[in-house]
């Protein structure tokens, strides 16, 4: 297995730390505003990326962090507070905006269907082992207070912009000391930051402040995971300055850090950055709302490589209704062959690997995609391929034998593992109809009726009554067939 390593810019093999092991880390959500599908992109693909670590057997231990305290968070707390003197201060509404956002950020998740970590560490929880880290740095010369506040010294970084692939010369030209900024050089970094008047603070060596961004995800990460491990992960624009700060700070403490780091590219809405400010913002909610069906978003994201952008706009949506579609398709005709046979007739226990040549080929199409830098567009054509061979295969199958029966089971036990790996539920449509089951069957019988006597017009607005409602009909030799629209 090789993935793109930011560090070096080049494709490596992944060699764990320990034998079928690994160790991921994940920057997570600030808490302050509703999660957005940007947010969701990122979760989604280091979801999908833990979930194959795991198909391949690896025991992955997957940490994605929380921050629950910050100057957004803090901004908004602020914005939310009413008349001067009025309601609860800063302090407390803070912590308030920070549990609603985390709240909602769970809730989206769920949502989406994406797992939960392992581990989801709040920043507000690390707070001494922050203090002691900073005092580490303290120690070994990397770091000095100033004025009530701790700044990591960029001088003492080794390889400063080794990641970001800048030059630390360059760098230092633009950089500038903003006005109440106690630093020595423009490029340092607050590792403490002093506190204000009415803002949340913890005790410290250096006084009562709280700490900076980057600290947290040093002191987390070495927590758990330790001093070096596997996979460190997160969008793009974290590279620089989040992540070539933790680096720099991490590697003055004396640890070895991770191994590799995995970016993904971002998200834009018809070719713009998202901003609330365009009136092109949407949550997760609003998408889940308007669509009912999260794979959508998912098929979106899985056809664009997690490294390149992608570019979301509402056409496309039909699209990927079309996609999905044709999965749940395939599964209701799987289902019907399955369950339609005598006792005797039904396939037995199959393996999960497959036993024919042919579907485990997909397989291996899918493996050898996703093995190389987990590249989800081609490890998805290989399952759009294997929809197309089962399609063939079952034509004109309306009675299987049991040989058949077998590889009817084992396309969908395929089918259903491999998009398991992608999140997907791919046997059925979100989307429920709002009729139940006997009052569909009873307009399916009317239909056929109307359909016998050539009342087409008839025939028609009950198709359409029932499309409207959730339930698509399909007319087939054996009589009329329905499904839940997804």
């Amino acid at each position: 297995m090789k993935i793109y390593n930011s560090l070096s810019r080049t494709k490596e093999e992944l060699v764990p730390i320990k034998n079928g092991k690994i160790g991921m880390y994940v920057c997570g959500p600030t808490v302050y505003d509703e999660p957005h599908i940007g947010h969701a992109r990122s979760a989604y693909i280091f979801d999908v990326i833990r979930r194959y670590l795991e198909y391949r057997d690896f025991d992955v231990r997957f940490v994605r962090n929380v921050t629950d305290v910050d100057d957004k968070i803090i901004d908004k707390a602020k914005k939310e507070l009413g008349p001067k003197g009025q309601g609860p201060g800063v302090k407390e509404r803070a912590v308030e905006v920070a549990k609603k956002y985390l709240a909602a950020y769970h809730e989206d998740m769920a949502l989406l269907g994406i797992g939960k970590p392992d581990k989801e560490p709040k920043a507000t929880e690390y707070i001494p082992k922050m203090v002691k880290f900073i005092e580490l740095l303290i120690k070994k010369d990397c770091a000095y207070e100033s004025g009530g506040d701790v700044y990591f010294d960029i001088k003492k970084a080794r390889n400063y912009g080794k990641l970001s692939n800048q030059n630390l010369a360059k760098m230092e030209t633009g950089a500038r000391i903003a006005p109440g900024e106690n630093k020595k050089d423009g490029l340092d970094f607050a590792l403490w930051k002093k506190a204000k008047e009415d803002e949340p603070s913890w005790s410290s060596p250096w006084g009562g402040g709280r700490p900076g961004w980057h600290i947290e995800c040093s002191a987390m990460s070495s927590d758990i995971l330790g001093d070096e491990f596997d996979i460190h992960g997160g969008g793009i624009d974290l590279i620089f300055p989040h992540h070539e700060n933790e680096i720099a700070q991490s590697e003055g403490a004396g640890k070895r850090f991770a191994r590799y780091w995995l970016h993904n590219g971002l998200l834009t809405i018809n070719g713009e950055k998202m901003a609330k400010s365009l009136g092109n913002f949407i949550t997760i909610k609003d998408f889940i709302a308007k669509y009912k069906d999260p794979d959508y978003l998912k098929f979106l994201f899985l056809n664009a490589h997690y490294r390149h952008p992608v570019d979301y706009m509402e056409e496309k949506m039909d699209e990927m209704k079309a996609e999905k579609e044709r999965f749940v398709i395939l599964f209701a005709k799987l289902d019907k062959l399955l369950k339609e046979q005598p006792a005797s007739q039904k396939a037995p226990q199959v393996k999960s690997k497959g036993q024919d040549k042919e579907i485990g080929d997909f397989r291996k199409r899918f493996e050898e995609a996703m093995d190389d830098d987990f590249n989800t567009p081609l490890a998805l054509a290989s399952l759009f391929d294997l929809v197309t061979y089962a399609n063939k295969f079952i034509q004109d199958k309306d009675v299987p034998d049991k040989g058949e029966l077998v590889d009817i089971e084992v396309i969908k036990r395929t089918l259903s593992e491999l998009g398991g790996v992608f999140g997907l539920e791919l046997s059925e449509g979100r989307e429920r109809a709002a009729i139940g089951e006997k009052e569909i069957l009873r307009l399916i019988g009317e239909r056929n009726k109307a359909r016998v006597a050539k009342d087409f017009g008839r025939a028609d607005e009950i198709r359409k009554r029932l499309f409207d409602e959730g339930v698509i009909l399909e007319d087939t030799k054996g009589g009329t067939e329905w499904r839940i629209r997804s």
